[in-house]
Formats: structure tokens, C-alpha cells, sequence
């Protein structure tokens, strides 16, 4: 069984899809203090830094067992974006994002006995159409509070879908995880079956 080290309803949707077995356990880690160490670091390294904080932690706790970590991180002309705090906050972070390319950086890390096993990430390009006032106001009010949980104020899954004209980039790593490079080092791990 693999401990997903994330509450992410997504991520373990994902993994489940893919016949695995998942035990969640969320990671007790400073995100915002490990980020503000690494305010010059390229997002891709943030947001493996962030995965393997994650899968270290939890694996520290479950001797033994295989951790999967998992990190997504966006960034929209230069700026970074965490999980909005508040409604307020994603119709602003979706005003920021009107009109523009949002990258979406997204890491992953096993990890066992607290040591790092594997490390990978992916990146996807979305474009976001011009969003109106109107538009921006229904939307929260059909997925807030769900979007919350999300650094883009989006499920790719849902009508997030909606915010986009154009995507360049893989779908699993949308929703949160670069999940064939994770299934690939899983068969390295000797947890799947080559």
C-alpha cells in the first residue's frame, strides 16, 4: 500500500484510477517558511522541494512504507500564487489571471525511512481567456469552496475548465501530479508489476 502524503482529492482520485491502494495522510510541514528559503529558486525546484518535504515527513512516521509526495505551484507573469485565503482573494488572483498564460509547475517525490527515492516534475501552459466580472462571480459562486483547496482557483475536472482557451501540457500534471513519471518510478520501486 502506498501512503499518499497529501489530503488532495484529486491526486488520490488519481492514483486510485490507476488501481493503486492509498493510504492519505497529510504532511505537517511549514510550506510558506520553506518557500520564503527558497525566493530566488526556479518554481520547478520549489515545487520539488515542497514534494519531498512532504513524502520525507510522512515517510519519518510510516517505517517502511513507500511515501508518495506531491506539490503544485503557479506562476503568472513572474508572480507566484498559493491557495487563495478567501473568496475575495480568488476573484482577485482570477482578475490577475484574466487574459494571461498561467504555468503550473507540478512535483513529485517518493520517499522511504524519511530519504528521498525518486524526484520528478512537469510543467503545463494555460491559457486563460478574458474573464469577466459576471463570469468571475458565478463561477466562485458554483465552486467556492472547492477552489479554495487549489493554487489556480480551478478544477480542470470541473468547470475550471471554463477559464481556459488554450492548454499546452500533460492532464495529469494539471490536476496535480506528473502521475505516469510517479506509475514509472513505482515499477522501479518494485511496486507495480513491470
Amino acid at each position: 500500500m502506498l501512503v499518499l502524503a497529501s489530503n488532495s482529492a484529486s491526486r488520490r482520485a488519481m492514483l486510485e484510477a490507476a488501481g493503486l491502494t492509498i493510504e492519505a495522510a497529510g504532511a505537517e510541514i511549514d510550506e510558506r517558511a520553506l518557500e520564503a528559503e527558497m525566493a530566488n529558486a526556479e518554481p520547478s525546484e520549489v515545487a520539488q522541494a515542497l514534494a519531498a518535504a512532504k513524502a520525507s515527513a510522512v515517510s519519518m512516521l510510516r517505517p517502511e512504507k513507500l511515501v508518495l509526495g506531491g506539490d503544485s505551484l503557479v506562476v503568472v507573469d513572474g508572480r507566484r500564487f498559493d491557495k487563495p485565503g478567501s473568496r475575495e482573494e480568488a476573484a482577485q488572483h482570477l482578475r490577475f489571471f484574466s487574459g494571461k498564460v498561467m504555468h503550473l509547475y507540478s512535483a513529485a517525490a517518493l520517499a522511504r525511512d524519511g530519504r528521498i527515492a525518486w524526484l520528478g516534475e512537469d510543467s503545463a501552459a494555460l491559457h486563460v481567456r478574458g474573464l469577466s466580472e459576471t463570469f468571475i462571480e458565478q463561477y466562485l459562486a458554483a465552486e467556492w469552496p472547492e477552489v479554495g483547496a487549489t493554487v489556480g482557483v480551478f478544477r480542470i475536472e470541473a468547470i475550471g475548465v471554463q477559464l481556459f482557451e488554450r492548454i499546452y501540457g500533460d492532464h495529469f500534471t494539471i490536476l496535480g501530479m506528473p502521475l505516469l513519471q510517479v506509475l514509472d518510478a513505482l515499477r522501479d520501486e518494485g511496486e507495480l508489476l513491470p
